[in-house]
């Protein structure tokens, strides 16, 4: 949580080979200026580690933004529209061509890459820039949370916490204006979109999502369990040899309700990216679990601050009842039910375990959407609860079925804000008005951004630099080579190569 979006990458592109534009004629070599800029850091970014992409985050959402309104600009242009007041006159002169390689496309052949995606229209261009903008941003909110769930260091304090998780709302609200954006532009397409990526459903269900996630993180704030359990399992906490941990009571009702508003956006963003379809057309697999493991997190969650409201009304049978409830949402089997050796816990211990290696090396980390840490705060609470029931209390423990039969509706906490579209200032299009300088050569480089890593001669270990070009011959021919060059001994007929 949230989702590990991977930044798609792209071809080399000249504006200037495919638009003209007589108002402001260097308007096209400035927009393959700040295109090129976005082609080689997406590249970069690509062949970066993982744990290594994130401090390179900002540096690519703030070209994008640069990039954005000049794409803006001659999108506008060739529609007759007005751009910051000013009138641009753009006009095609030949049909552009331009390759993606999507990320969010299912794989043809599992194993390997997604083939690169050939558009011919500048409105599919602005939808894969905005796209990778939305993904930027959630991307951003998931490097501001890592802190939160890493146990190795010391605990962070209650201010860092909250500044962290505020941090991300933000990215993650931000992400859902933008797929919002792209979700009503695409409403008015006529067309079919050449992959699923920019497809008008996954727009509006990534925007659904990045809502759901936002959503989540309001209750995360003010949550202290998820504090406890991870402060309980942190090696280096020294705070529990004079102070037990601090739980305040928590508005659980109104938490419920929030998280049961973020399972059923959750729902509806399942539900558009399964209604792609198969084959070439399906998303793949990884996000559509995603999304069903968020709807099944948030309905946990849901049932276990109802179990909390249940236990401070004095209801111990009930709270019980609702945390099993939540087990049940989560598919996981209470250790009340089955106690001894069981097979399905040494799973799910194992899989704790690498999910723990996972947040130290930061790679790939929470792609469950958070049940794992939900599984621990509900066990935890189970465990002190049956506890108590069954030394004081002894209520009966209702079904979790009767329970779930009762419900109640969600309730948004979060709206999505129109999204501002970044507009060219006068003083820069004024500046436009001047003749280029130089060529617009940025089309020359026909190579896309993976394919020049896999024609490029790698030195081979243990070659002397520089010399990684005659690696690259066959044995015969460096056998000819050799050949040819030695001297030839007349006293024994043969050629000497010492």
């Amino acid at each position: 949580m949230p989702f590990q979006f991977i930044l798609p990458t792209t071809s080399s592109f000249s504006f200037s080979s495919s638009f003209t534009c007589e108002s402001h004629p260097s308007l096209t070599l400035n927009a393959s200026t700040h295109r090129g800029v976005v082609k080689s850091l997406l590249k970069k970014h690509k062949r970066l580690p993982a744990a290594s992409q994130g401090p390179n985050l900002p540096l690519i959402l703030s070209d994008l933004n640069g990039y954005l309104p000049y794409l803006l600009a001659i999108d506008a242009g060739l529609g007759n529209k007005l751009v910051s007041g000013e009138e641009v006159s753009v006009v095609l002169t030949s049909t552009p061509a331009i390759e993606w390689r999507p990320t969010l496309s299912d794989h043809a052949v599992p194993g390997k890459q997604i083939s690169r995606v050939k558009i011919q229209s500048l409105e599919y261009e602005l939808f894969f820039v905005l796209s990778t903008v939305g993904y930027t941003h959630t991307l951003l909110a998931r490097s501001s949370l890592h802190p939160l769930y890493v146990t190795s260091g010391a605990p962070l304090s209650t201010q860092a916490r909250t500044t962290a998780i505020t941090n991300a709302t933000k990215h993650l609200l931000d992400a859902a204006s933008v797929h919002d954006y792209l979700a009503r532009r695409a409403e008015g397409l006529t067309t079919q979109t050449p992959c699923s990526d920019i497809a008008q459903s996954t727009a509006r269900a990534m925007s659904l999502l990045a809502l759901a996630e936002a959503t989540l993180l309001a209750v995360l704030k003010d949550d202290p369990y998820p504090a406890v359990v991870a402060q309980d399992r942190n090696e280096n906490d020294r705070e529990w040899m004079y102070k037990a941990p601090e739980i305040p009571k928590v508005r659980a009702h109104l938490f419920a309700r929030l998280c049961l508003a973020a399972a059923d956006h959750a729902a509806q963003a399942s539900s558009l990216c399964q209604a792609q379809g198969r084959g070439v057309s399906r998303l793949n697999e990884g996000l559509l679990r995603y999304l069903e493991d968020f709807r099944k997190t948030s309905r946990a969650k849901a049932c276990r601050f109802f179990g909390i409201d249940a236990e401070l009304s004095g209801q111990t049978g009930n709270a019980i009842g609702w945390l099993r409830c939540g087990l049940q949402e989560l598919g996981v089997e209470s250790k009340e039910a089955k106690k001894g050796l069981s097979l399905s816990r040494m799973k799910k211990d194992w899989t704790e375990r690498r999910e723990d290696k996972k947040i130290e090396r930061g790679t790939n980390w929470g792609a469950d959407a958070g049940k794992l840490e939900e599984t621990r705060v509900i066990e935890m609470l189970e465990a002190k609860w049956m506890k108590i029931n069954d030394t004081m209390l002894t209520q009966p423990i209702p079904s979790p079925g009767t329970l779930i039969a009762g419900l109640p509706s969600g309730r948004d906490m979060h709206t999505i804000k129109p999204y501002q579209v970044p507009e060219l200032g006068r003083e820069a299009l004024e500046a436009m008005r001047a003749p280029p300088d130089r060529l617009d050569d940025f089309g020359d480089e026909q190579l896309s951004s993976d394919d020049d890593e896999r024609t490029a001669v790698a030195t081979p270990v243990g070659a002397f630099p520089g010399t990684q070009d005659q690696y690259g011959r066959s044995a015969s021919a460096q056998y000819h080579d050799r050949s040819s060059s030695a001297p030839y001994d007349r006293s024994s007929g043969a050629r000497s190569y010492y």
